[in-house]
């Protein structure tokens, strides 16, 4: 078993296509915008238009029919009058930099990792065929508590493709070894295919899905899945909306299955539904974070083509922190959850972006044992195989906390 002393324990909460290179000028303080075209407009003409209103054309975004331009204030200001102004443009939105990570409780009352994997133990119904984790490694709480164990003798999501749209991967990190297999930086702009963690979220995130079931360290809900981190977010966690929409563009472009967004902003805009309904329409099950407000969920987890994910702790209780309201589907642990964290490290972390990708594994599995090929099938799935907290309202918990064992039968 791995010693206490190797992990490094801390209360915290965390609620991702290269386009034409900025040319330079003296913009000083510079804003963007997303220019939305529409479908007829072809990708050529787009850049050529948005190039003409004033203002310089930094990315493409091809899967909503977008350009991304930046100019000085006042420019910006006439070149987005002139846009708005053109038939063929459905919208100019904002395009603000922001922390999507934002939220953290100050503190969490934790309870240490071996005294919540105890403390589960008998209350889970197993299979008699279900395999324990390797000898040598831990289970963390959170993969037991949606009995992932349960349902490996039937897949433990082998070859399912699943991104993670976050702060990058440390693919190095010896329990993702084997686990990542690509990705793609939106932040990088000289090299995008540098995706590697440089905030430790992603890493962390990615743990929970798909840590390798090996001799050391921990183990993910879906083990043998295959990971791609979609870089969407800088070392502070912060990130422009069309990089995340550009890493949601990556994951349709290359074919993902499951998409893990543990990141959110108090509101969205029309881009970032545009792209969540893309998503939907490729069928991509697009699984995210509801977030750590205590108050309405947060975006893209709110729109309705999202699997919007609220956080539990060990005692089966709705955490503090969690948003809640009607878009909350399901619920998983997400209080002081042990997973993989740059450098070779472990920690233990707390909020909706830790319960989230639980349901992200639990989908990878429910993909590999049932061939659900879309998100209507995943949801369905879930429902089936999930459970309510008892006198827990459903805005708070959705349709409750999905057991593994019956998601694959």
């Amino acid at each position: 078993m791995v010693r206490a002393a190797r992990w490094l324990v801390v209360a915290a909460v965390f609620m991702g296509f290269r386009g034409p290179a900025l040319a330079a000028d003296a913009m000083g303080s510079a804003s963007q915008r997303i220019v939305v075209f529409k479908g007829s407009v072809a990708p050529s003409a787009r850049v050529a238009i948005a190039s003409q209103s004033g203002g310089v054309v930094v990315r493409e975004l091809r899967l909503i029919n977008a350009v991304v331009i930046r100019a000085g204030s006042s420019l910006l200001q006439s070149a987005e009058a002139r846009l708005k102004s053109r038939g063929d443009v459905l919208n100019v939105v904002d395009d603000p930099r922001i922390d999507w990570l934002k939220g953290a409780p100050a503190a969490v009352n934790e309870v240490p990792w071996p005294a919540m994997t105890e403390f589960l133990k008998g209350r889970l119904e197993t299979s008699p065929a279900a395999p324990a984790p390797t000898a040598g490694q831990d289970a963390p709480w959170g993969v037991i508590r949606v009995n992932a164990p349960a349902s490996w003798s039937v897949t433990k999501g082998k070859g399912v493709k699943v991104a993670v749209i976050d702060t990058g991967i440390d693919f190095d990190h010896p329990d993702l070894k084997g686990a990542v297999a690509g990705g793609w930086s939106a932040i990088d702009k000289e090299d995008p295919k540098n995706f590697k963690d440089d905030n430790g979220h992603g890493t962390h995130v990615s743990g929970t899905i798909a840590a390798r079931d090996d001799a050391a360290g921990v183990v993910g809900v879906a083990p043998e899945a295959a990971l791609y981190g979609v870089k969407v977010l800088d070392k502070d966690g912060s990130g422009n909306f069309s990089d995340v929409i550009a890493g949601m563009e990556w994951t349709v472009t290359n074919k993902m299955q499951v998409v893990n967004m543990s990141l959110g902003a108090s509101r969205g805009n029309e881009a970032l539904q545009a792209a969540v309904e893309a998503m939907a329409k490729a069928g991509l099950i697009l699984v995210a974070a509801a977030g750590n407000s205590g108050g309405a969920v947060g975006y893209p987890a709110a729109y309705p083509q999202a699997i919007a994910i609220a956080a539990s702790d060990a005692g089966d209780k709705v955490a503090y922190f969690s948003s809640r309201g009607p878009e909350v589907d399901f619920i998983a642990p997400g209080v002081a959850i042990p997973s993989t964290f740059p450098g070779g490290l472990y920690r233990s972390l707390s909020g909706t972006s830790m319960a989230c990708p639980h349901a992200a594994g639990l989908a990878a599995l429910a993909v590999a044992a049932k061939a659900a090929d879309g998100p209507e099938k995943v949801r369905a799935l879930f429902k089936a195989g999930a459970t309510p907290f008892p006198d827990v309202p459903a805005e708070e918990q959705g349709a409750g906390l999905v057991d593994a064992a019956k998601l694959v039968r």
